[in-house]
């Protein structure tokens, strides 16, 4: 099923190491995200849900599904706000982990080292693509303002 997802770009493709890189960071960060979304659920439905019988603060999942479809399809632009997004959910686990007791605390760092996972994954990806883009040319080395000639204020 993976190879008939398209591929990030094609200044990736025809480089078989950064090919093999970006499918590995597309794993880790796809793997992640699905982690966050399941420790979200079972924390607030079953393992220590804030009220006895569930919580509504499992719809704090919802916002992670989002992303999904973007990640399996390469989407660069999903890799980047995704790596802004995260912070959101690192904030509440280090703010978690830090004030609550019990099984919480262990589910919090959980999911502040699932947040770190998913960032790195995230960064290194659009890092890699954007170099493989460089280096084959499709991506200009200057910004904008530079490539006019433009020096600014």
């Amino acid at each position: 099923m993976a190879d008939a997802l398209p591929s990030p770009t094609p200044a990736v493709h025809a480089d078989p190491a950064a090919l093999a890189q970006a499918r590995w960071t597309r794993a880790v960060a796809v793997a992640c995200l699905l982690g966050l979304i399941v420790l979200g659920l079972a924390w607030e439905l079953w393992l220590a849900p804030l009220r006895p019988g569930g919580s509504w603060w499992a719809l704090k999942v919802l916002p992670l599904t989002l992303p999904l479809p973007g990640l399996l399809r390469h989407r660069m632009y999903t890799y980047r706000w995704l790596s802004l997004l995260v912070w959101l959910y690192f904030t509440e686990g280090m703010v978690r982990a830090t004030s609550e007791q019990g099984l919480s605390v262990a589910l919090a760092w959980g999911q502040v080292a699932l947040c770190v996972g998913l960032f790195a994954a995230s960064a290194a990806h659009v890092r890699l693509r954007l170099r493989a883009a460089r280096r084959a040319g499709t991506l200009p080395t200057e910004g904008p303002a530079q490539a006019e000639g433009n020096d600014g204020p």
